[in-house]
């Protein structure tokens, strides 16, 4: 999957999850971005998963909010940043970086929905069932 569709079904996750009452609705939907890097090298793909939510009709600041987290190559801090955007209540987790990154947000929620891109089997890493039918809260592509 090409990082252009992968972005587009990112939007479409987190434009996709059902409303609640309009009492309980947030003033925007929130994405969670999860990286297991630091954000200054890593900005080109910021700018461009940006920009591909843009060209789906989403704009951020005006109809969607990104929380960005940075585990700055420290692993160890993924659990508790993962388990951070949950508390946050997102409406979806995007995860960069690696299949830890992935694992994190797996281990801290089963209702958000977690979208990734895993550059290694994730099935065989368990992350997903099948990647016909990965099952629970996740999707995502591999390279």
């Amino acid at each position: 999957m090409r990082r252009r569709d992968f972005l587009i079904l990112t939007a479409g996750v987190a434009g996709g999850r059902p409303t609640l009452s309009r009492a309980q609705q947030k003033a925007m939907p929130v994405i969670g971005y999860l990286n297991s890097t630091s954000p200054d090298p890593n900005e080109p793909f910021a700018a461009a998963f940006r920009q591909g939510l843009s060209e789906a009709g989403w704009v951020v600041g005006q109809n969607v909010a990104i929380e960005y987290r940075w585990a700055e190559g420290r692993l160890d801090r993924l659990p508790a940043l993962a388990a951070d955007l949950v508390g946050r209540k997102v409406d979806v987790i995007v995860t960069e970086g690696g299949d830890s990154t992935t694992l994190a947000a797996k281990s801290a929620t089963s209702t958000i929905p977690v979208v990734f891109h895993s550059s290694s089997d994730p099935v065989a890493k368990r992350i997903v069932a099948t990647l016909a039918r990965p099952g629970a809260n996740l999707t995502g592509s591999a390279s």
